[in-house]
């Protein structure tokens, strides 16, 4: 599992596309639909209408991946900073009883508050 409590900031950009599809895809499960994609340097994080995946990319090939999921029903709560204009970051936090908080912060252009509007059908 990602270690969230030490590495609990990513650095996440947009890729505009499902880059990973191959390898998050069949993970999926009934009418689970793909919202947006983030990636860091190698590991990534996967946005659905379900859940959020976040897949720490592995080794020297990259071919091992360790992959979490952290669906929105377990959520507690959740905060979303938006960017401004002259900061350009967006943040999202995540509270979960047993995983403690786990945040997400992306750079550029992001989906935030169309992620926000998921998890909040999820929490209202």
């Amino acid at each position: 599992m990602i270690d969230f409590k030490n590495g609990s900031i990513f650095k996440l950009k947009k890729t505009g596309t499902f880059r990973n599809e191959k390898d998050v895809s069949p993970f999926f499960v009934t009418n689970e639909v793909f919202i947006s994609e983030y990636q860091a340097v190698r590991d990534y994080v996967i946005f659905t209408n379900k859940r959020v995946i976040a897949v720490n990319v592995q080794g020297l090939s990259g071919k091992k991946k360790d992959i979490t999921t952290l669906p929105y029903s377990k959520i507690q709560l959740f905060s979303v900073e938006t960017s401004g204009v002259l900061d350009w970051d967006s943040e999202l936090e995540l509270y979960f009883s047993s995983a403690g908080t786990i945040r997400f912060e992306f750079t550029g252009e992001s989906d935030i508050v169309k992620i926000a509007k998921v998890i909040s059908e999820y929490l209202l």
